[in-house]
């Protein structure tokens, strides 16, 4: 019987609505082999994650989603296989971030509700368990209101920055990202680069990438189609990266995104998991 796995899920700590130990329930539910907890920019919910995986079947592998810059584009870095002695310390690394994006999100809501938006931010900062505000929490809060029809609207008509409310916080540098994640024995995973990057601006990246530690790629990904999966695949052999795969699962803020299966069709092999936890070993 073949067991799969999945990479790539979010909780409460960042911008999912399901608990971390809600998340290993889901796993066990699915029949998952293995699940990783990603959240953005934060380790805060990997204690509750890993003791409610503690004498279940379910492999929980602790990570996180940094947010970085690449020439004007926003990447973003996993690290998967982080350290209980570690957080500490990436805790600390990530705090000039977090209050340089907690100005930015303040700014974002002042625009949004002088252009008519009133919507609450203290409201959103306290539906989360560390209060860590991003923008999906608060496309959230515009569809709950009416504003917009789906959280993909808010982005689309108010969010992104092309809208002009939004203003994006001064992010890490994605090779210095790769380091400090090497750094620490863990496993440095490239997110949904056909999200962000064409082919040729991939593999600009990646020859700057390679070199610094980067050691997989997700060729497996809710929202490619086989195309994408395919060019995925030969991009990550012809950089001799490890294959990673994940759902991105949201809970309710994603709705349309189940965790293992992504929009029905997503399938990422236990292997996947196994060679990175070998490549970090």
């Amino acid at each position: 019987m073949t067991v799969f796995c999945d990479l790539h899920t979010h909780s409460t700590f960042s911008d999912g609505t399901d608990t971390p130990a809600a998340l290993v329930a889901l796993a066990q539910e699915k029949g998952l082999g293995a699940i990783a907890l990603t959240d953005h920019n934060t380790v805060a919910g990997l204690p509750e994650f890993l003791e409610a995986a503690r004498g279940t079947s379910v492999r929980a592998v602790a990570g996180t989603e940094f947010s970085t810059d690449y020439r004007g584009t926003e990447l973003h870095i996993l690290g998967l296989f982080l350290k209980q002695e570690h957080f500490a310390g990436i805790t600390d690394l990530l705090e000039d971030y977090r209050f340089r994006k907690e100005k930015s999100n303040v700014e974002l809501v002042k625009r949004l509700n002088a252009a008519g938006y009133a919507i609450d931010y203290d409201r959103i900062k306290n539906s989360t368990p560390k209060g860590q505000v991003n923008r999906a929490l608060i496309a959230a809060e515009l569809t709950r209101l009416g504003y917009t029809e789906s959280i993909q609207a808010a982005f689309k008509q108010l969010l992104s920055p092309k809208c002009g409310y939004y203003v994006p916080p001064t992010r890490p540098c994605p090779f210095e990202t790769i380091r400090f994640i090497k750094s620490l024995g863990a496993v440095a995973v490239l997110a949904h680069p056909f999200l962000n990057l064409n082919e040729q601006e991939l593999r600009e990246f990646l020859k700057e990438a390679v070199p610094c530690g980067l050691d997989a790629m997700e060729t497996l990904y809710s929202t490619y189609d086989e195309a994408t999966t395919m060019a995925a695949k030969q991009v990550a052999a012809d950089f001799g990266l490890l294959h990673s795969g994940g759902s991105d699962y949201h809970g309710g803020n994603k709705p349309h995104i189940q965790m293992g299966i992504g929009q029905g069709d997503l399938a990422i092999p236990m292997e996947l998991m196994t060679a990175m936890a070998q490549r970090q070993k």
